[in-house]
This record gives structure tokens, sequence and C-alpha cells, in this order.
């Protein structure tokens, strides 16, 4: 495992997920919550619990997901909460087994969860909550360590530019994950993005991924590739001789507005240095105009604050007496 990456293990209480869909005409969509879990690291665990006999049109979308499906018969109303008992179980259980597993996604919005989450954080975990807005308790949402709301995934802008419709499909399709994965990266505040770090996002995201597909010899003519494309600037650490992307996207835009709000400053400067008046080989003073006596260098070098302070203690000599004859 890479250093600071976290491996997730996913808990997902979907009776209460139904309870929050319910009078809604969308259908629970597990790809949109798995594809916001990866963005936080490697997923390693990722378990369901229901009454599956209640939600059978689920099971095909959960089981092609790689979600282990724990079946909670309700033999009688006072059984309700025995999905929640076996997750919190299964949850502790990992929790004390599985040191690797250093982050806990609760996909939920009971706050019967509570005291799980109060449990994991004191084991040193860190914990993520994704619910409902209109089933999920203001109690767990606000003792998780992050919680997300099942209605703003994907609704965040995106900062990456659009791929130019003119370059190959192939090619389209690996810049598409690359500018995605770049987005995924900021929207966990990382603020260097070192290419081996954008590869690992990019096959979390993808597991099949691999550039020589899309016809590069390596991960950096990928990059080197997107850049001539205009997608987003590169720059080579100086240790470790690795790429590392500076900007991308909307970032690249605000950039440059901001080198051409400079620009008129600096033709400014650049034209108020042309009209200086040169200085003389001789003297190394200023050049004098036609019909004029070259000042002195000492003069001419001395800036005028100092001339006038000079005339206070050195006064100009009194006009000489007339002597003639009167």
């Amino acid at each position: 495992m890479n250093d600071g990456e976290r491996s997730l293990a996913v808990f997902i209480d979907f009776e209460n997920l139904a309870l929050g869909f319910q009078g809604r005409r969308d259908r629970f969509d597990i790809v949109r919550v798995l594809e916001r879990l990866v963005e936080k690291g490697k997923i390693v665990a990722k378990k369901a619990y229901a009454d599956w006999s209640r939600f059978m049109p689920y099971t095909a979308p959960l089981h092609e997901a790689a979600i282990e499906l724990v079946e909670i018969p309700r033999r009688s109303q006072t059984g309700k909460n025995s999905a929640d008992i076996r997750l919190c179980v299964d949850a502790m259980d990992l929790a004390y087994s599985k040191e690797h597993i250093n982050t806990f996604a609760v996909v939920s919005g009971d706050s019967d969860f509570s005291p799980l989450v109060s449990k994991l954080k004191e084991l040193g975990k860190h914990v993520i909550g994704l619910g409902m807005q209109q089933s999920t308790s203001d109690l767990l949402r606000d003792n998780c360590d992050e919680f997300i709301y099942y209605e703003d995934l994907g609704q965040a802008p995106s900062i990456a530019p659009a791929v130019d419709a003119r370059v190959p499909e192939q090619k389209r399709k690996a810049f598409a994950l690359l500018m995605e994965s770049l987005t995924a990266l900021r929207r966990e505040n990382k603020d260097v993005l070192w290419s081996s770090m954008i590869k690992d996002t990019m096959k979390r995201k993808k597991p099949s991924f691999n550039e020589s597909y899309y016809g590069y010899r390596s991960f950096s003519d990928l990059l080197e590739d997107a850049k001539k494309e205009g997608l987003l600037d590169l720059e080579t650490d100086k240790r470790s001789r690795t790429y590392v992307v500076t900007r991308f996207g909307s970032e690249m835009d605000a950039a440059s507005q901001g080198d051409g709000d400079s620009a008129p400053a600096k033709k400014k400067s650049r034209r108020r240095r042309s009209g200086a008046k040169r200085k003389t080989p001789a003297t190394g003073g200023v050049d004098a105009a036609p019909g004029e006596d070259a000042p002195s260098a000492a003069v001419a070098e001395s800036p005028p604050a100092a001339i006038d302070e000079a005339l206070l203690f050195f006064p100009a000599p009194a006009e000489p007496a007339n002597t003639e004859p009167q």
C-alpha cells in the first residue's frame, strides 16, 4: 500500500436506503456510490444487509458490483434491527482483525449506527457516512468524520475541460479518465499531483486501465500527450525526476487570466524604462539637451532629494559687490 493511501470497508444498510427511496421515481444506483468512495482509496470489503426477498430487483446490480449480500430474514416486526446488529458485529470484527483497514464507510442514515461510528473513531479509524437527505439522522451525520449525501453524488461541477472531439476516440477515452481522476484528487484536497498518485487513482476507477492499450509506451508519454493537447501543465520533480501535474482544466484558465492582467503593467514598465534618459559613456551622467552643457557626474547621479538637502547647508554664494566707478 502506498503511503497515505486508504483501505476502505463499505457497509450498506440497504433497508434504510430503501426507506429513503420511497416515493421517488429514480432507483438507488450503487455505481454512483462506489465511484465516489473509490476516490477515497482502495475498497477491500463491500457488504450489504437486507431481507433480499423484498429487494430482488436490486440484487443483480449489487452482485455485478462484487458486493457481498448478507441475508437478514425479516421474521417479525420485533426483528427489524437484525440487520443493524449484524452490520455492527461485522464492522467491529474487521476493525479489530484487519489493521490495514483504516477507513470505514457506513452507507445509511440511521442514528442507531452512531455508537458504532464513535467506537470506530476511538480505534483510530476514519469514518465516512453516506445517506439520503430525507432519511439521514443529524446525530449520525455530525458524528462521522465526513458525510456525503447521495443526492450530491455527481452534482459537483467538474474543473476538467472537455476533450477535443478531433482527438482519436481511443486517446479521448484515456484523456477523459485522466481528467476525471485529476478532478477526484482535487476534490480530496490533494495539492501535489504526483504521476504515480494519478495512475493509482485511474486504476482504482478502472482496474483494467493500462496506458499501452491506448498506444503509449509509458504513463509519462500519456501525460506529455495530454500537455500537448493543452489539458494540463507538467513539471519535473527535482528529487524523484518524475512528473507532477501543476495545473489542469479551469486552473489553467485562471492562471492565464492572471498573466493577462499583469501584461499591461509589464508593457508600461518597459515603456517607462525605454523612455528613461541614457547615461553618457564618458561621465556616467545623463545626456544633455541640445545647446546645454552636460552636468557633472556627481550632480547627475545624485537623486533630487539629496540635491535639495545639500543646498540647505551650502547656499549659493552672494553676488560680488559692484566696484565700477559711479
